[in-house]
């Protein structure tokens, strides 16, 4: 794997995403992300795994650079990639935390959300769905996810506003549930996924499974109406202008 590393540590599964300076989720990513954690919700010999970053960066969110740059055939093609990923990691079955280390916006968002139980790190880092103020129509599957976490009134509120949350504040607001010294994040990720792996499997796995009924219909459903919305806009002048924008000045970085 080119973007991802895998430790495996008595029967849990340390994945971390190691693509570059940020993290940025482009097709190669998702692919073996995705992959990954089919086989190990297949695996005997794996009881969970904790997904975590590099540095200062869980993720920074999907390669806009990288998008940019697609053809309308690759785009679509990508979408489709991105919202299947989604539906994977929701209906994962075994457990499955978040060690934040970093930021996390957008795409790194939904990868936390995702999760059955997030971690951030202390200090100046961003977590939240941003995707509204940069043009980018938001998927109802990744809205219930972001819902599920905030409830419905503060997801809608801060989905529409882009609201990025400070540790403290994503804490406050539900988005995280602990928040960690960086230096001890993976001890209390552990600590917290070995106290799930620790009880009976197939009662936590269906109970799991249970709760997540709705939006794992959610995000296994057809989303190709919604997709064909968020694809116009992709490509409407007006969104194309805040992406070169973006992109121009994370180029200077």
């Amino acid at each position: 794997m080119n973007t991802i590393k895998v430790t495996i540590k008595d029967r849990l599964a340390i994945i971390t995403l190691d693509r570059g300076k940020s993290n940025a989720l482009n097709r190669e990513m998702i692919i073996e992300l995705e992959d990954l954690l089919k086989n190990i919700s297949t695996d005997p010999n794996i009881g969970g795994a904790v997904i975590t970053g590099k540095d200062h960066f869980f993720s920074a969110g999907l390669d806009l650079i990288e998008l940019y740059n697609y053809s309308e055939a690759e785009a679509e093609s990508f979408w489709h990639l991105f919202l299947g990923f989604t539906a994977t990691i929701t209906s994962f079955k075994k457990p499955l935390v978040a060690a934040i280390n970093g930021h996390s916006p957008a795409g790194g968002c939904v990868i936390a959300l995702a999760c059955d139980y997030r971690i951030m790190a202390e200090g100046k880092y961003i977590i939240g769905l941003n995707e509204v103020p940069v043009g980018i129509i938001v998927p109802n599957s990744i809205f219930s996810l972001y819902s599920f976490c905030l409830g419905q009134a503060a997801a809608s509120r801060n989905l529409l506003e882009g609201k990025l949350f400070s540790p403290e504040q994503a804490l406050e607001a539900g988005l995280i549930d602990e928040l960690a010294n960086p230096a001890s994040i993976l001890t209390a990720a552990e600590r917290k996924i070995r106290k799930y792996m620790g009880m009976e499997q197939n009662t936590w796995s269906h109970s799991k499974l249970n709760i997540r009924k709705d939006l794992i219909a959610a995000t296994s459903a057809d989303q190709s109406e919604e997709l064909a919305a968020m694809l116009k806009q992709w490509w409407s002048p007006a969104t194309r202008s805040i992406l070169k924008t973006i992109i121009e000045n994370l180029q200077k970085k």
